[in-house]
């Protein structure tokens, strides 16, 4: 069945069976069939996407929302003031779904799902969080990224997004003495027993200044002895505003924000929200760019992961490996500094291509590394991989099942390393990734010594995608030729007055994007990450929502520490691969 097909069975089934619970049917570039539900059939809609139908929808992939009250093309949508968006994924079907319920009101609410989806848990306090909808019947709906007595809802349209639209800073002693107030910690706050029978619990804070936690994140441990009773991530520490960003900046100038959601993957970022733009922009890139994408992607994988590994090993005591393998990260960044001209944040990317051609010398510089590369990683692997004292550490460590990974909405290695081999390189190929020969790594045990070894073996992985793009870069353009791309090429720039001001416009204002709604995923370093846009027929984004995988992952922390000794936490915090930007956003 074609993909279109499968989509208008699945929305024949649901108007049969949920009689006047859908209130339209919404086109969208992207051809994910996205259904207008009634709110209060929202979520028996949603229980039985994940349970009542053939091949269900079993992933909870991302859950948003959208402030509708000053988007000028509803393009005919049901009227809300607010709109709660679940975006769910079948593996089975290889397909997703797009349930949106419209909410009226300043003060909207919607029930709860994580009865449902328990990963809804973060994705609807985030929700309140930014929006202010509230989710009745939520076990524990508070702040998850904004202090609790931040004021206002950041992602509404009015809330300002700019220091110069505030007032100067002030904080009176009333509100000094509620904010100090605010930081003195209560177990019973976080939803911790202080004591059970004849036992007191001791309560002890892993960061935020830590070096195990890889960043701004605290986690509040009860303990009993060594022995770890319940934890409770705390995030937000590093919150910056990225989707805020993203809609006050123009389509182009917010690439060199994607840089940053996951600051040690670099251009992954940028694929995955140029991805998006071009389907709302109808861009086909040509083969070159898209190959170029393909290789500096890989790059930035292998360049992700030696920082994964040599941490990891730190973490556990290991102090050598993190000098060696952050040694050869140095040789990637050589590589994309020759390339790009930056290295940890290129910026490099562009609408429809890449910013320029490769340089003489290229590939001088990928062949030495593919002949460098592959024998220090088995030098690696007999320093840790072969050593019993990491192993002992790590192995039956941090282990989640199959279902319990896809239930709290785990994608990448740590998928992966349950023995399911789900890889969106393979299983829905973008930029050219259906031309490559790769293997997708999977282990079977799902604990901290599994998920380690698929992340070394996609570096392997990696390599080989590299030389196959060394050995087939196609000659032609670097960037597709369409008065949406940004910065327009130069060639005729100085021949007449309209292609300068054509270029000028096009540099400075960027694109006008037609209206339209896509979203666009792609396998990360850490996982799925994945960008949802609306446009609203303007030179910048009405919605930037983005979806990243250590958001979700960092919520197992409780299901994955609960009953392991201290110590063990800083394993599990390893294996994990996360990094706080994209965390917080």
């Amino acid at each position: 069945m074609s993909a279109d097909l499968a989509a208008a069975a699945i929305a024949d089934e649901l108007r049969q069976r949920f009689d006047g619970a859908i209130l339209a049917e919404q086109h969208t570039r992207d051809g994910i069939p996205t259904l207008w539900v009634k709110p209060d059939r929202a979520k028996e809609i949603v229980r039985h996407l994940k349970a009542g139908v053939d091949r269900p929808y079993r992933l909870l992939y991302d859950l948003t929302a959208v402030d509708e009250r000053v988007r000028s093309d509803r393009a005919m949508n049901p009227a809300s003031d607010f709109t709660v968006v679940y975006h769910l994924l079948s593996f089975d079907r290889n397909a997703d779904i797009r349930i949106k319920a419209p909410l009226v009101g300043e003060r909207p609410s919607i029930e709860t799902i994580t009865d449902v989806y328990p990963n809804a848990n973060w994705y609807e306090r985030e929700v309140w969080d930014m929006f202010g909808v509230t989710f009745s019947g939520h076990p524990y709906l508070r702040r998850i990224l904004m202090p609790t007595t931040w004021k206002g809802h950041p992602l509404r349209k009015e809330h300002p997004a700019r220091a110069t639209e505030l007032e100067p800073f002030d904080l009176p002693d009333d509100e000094l003495v509620a904010a100090q107030e605010a930081l003195k910690f209560r177990p019973e706050d976080w939803g911790l027993e202080r004591s059970r029978g004849d036992t007191d619990y001791m309560f002890l804070n892993l960061g935020p200044h830590h070096p195990g936690t890889h960043g701004l994140l605290r986690v509040i441990l009860q303990l009993e002895g060594e022995v770890i009773v319940n934890s409770v991530p705390d995030i937000g520490y590093h919150h910056r505003g990225a989707e805020k960003m993203g809609e006050r900046q123009t389509w182009h100038s917010f690439i060199p924000y994607t840089d940053r959601i996951d600051y040690v993957a670099g251009v992954l970022n940028n694929l995955a929200y140029l991805l998006g733009v071009e389907q709302l922009a109808g861009i086909a890139v040509p083969p070159r760019a898209q190959m170029i994408r393909v290789m500096m992607s890989e790059f930035f994988r292998i360049a992700s992961h030696l920082v994964w590994y040599g941490t990891f090993a730190q973490d556990l005591g290991a102090m050598s490996p993190v000098f060696y393998m952050f040694n050869d990260r140095e040789r990637v960044f050589e590589i994309v500094e020759a390339i790009c001209g930056g290295r940890m944040h290129p910026a490099w990317f562009r609408i429809g291509g890449v910013a320029h051609d490769l340089p003489r010398g290229w590939d001088k510089m990928v062949r030495d590394f593919i002949a460098y590369f592959p024998p220090k990683l088995l030098e690696y692997d007999k320093a840790l991989i072969a050593n019993r004292i990491f192993i002992n550490r790590v192995k039956g460590i941090g282990k989640y099942t199959l279902d319990e990974a896809i239930d709290w909405g785990v994608t990448g290695p740590g998928l992966r390393a349950c023995g399911f081999e789900w890889d969106l390189r393979k299983k829905r190929p973008y930029s050219g990734y259906d031309q490559f020969e790769f293997e997708v790594p999977i282990r079977h045990n799902g604990d901290c010594l599994d998920r380690g070894l698929v992340h070394i073996e996609e570096m392997r992985q990696s390599v080989r995608i590299i030389e196959q793009c060394l050995n087939n870069m196609p000659e032609g353009p670097y960037k597709a030729d369409h008065p949406l791309t940004t910065p327009p090429r130069k060639e005729r720039t100085m021949h007449d007055i309209e292609t300068l001001i054509n270029h000028f416009l096009g540099v400075s204002w960027g694109p006008v994007i037609p209206n339209g709604e896509a979203f666009s995923g792609i396998e990360g370093a850490k996982g799925g990450y994945g960008y949802y846009l609306i446009s609203d027929g303007n030179t910048m984004s009405y919605r930037t929502r983005i979806r990243t995988p250590s958001f979700a992952h960092l919520q197992m922390i409780p299901l994955m520490s609960r009953g392991v000794l201290l110590s063990d936490l800083l394993a599990i915090l390893g294996s994990i691969d996360f990094v706080l930007a994209d965390v917080d956003r």
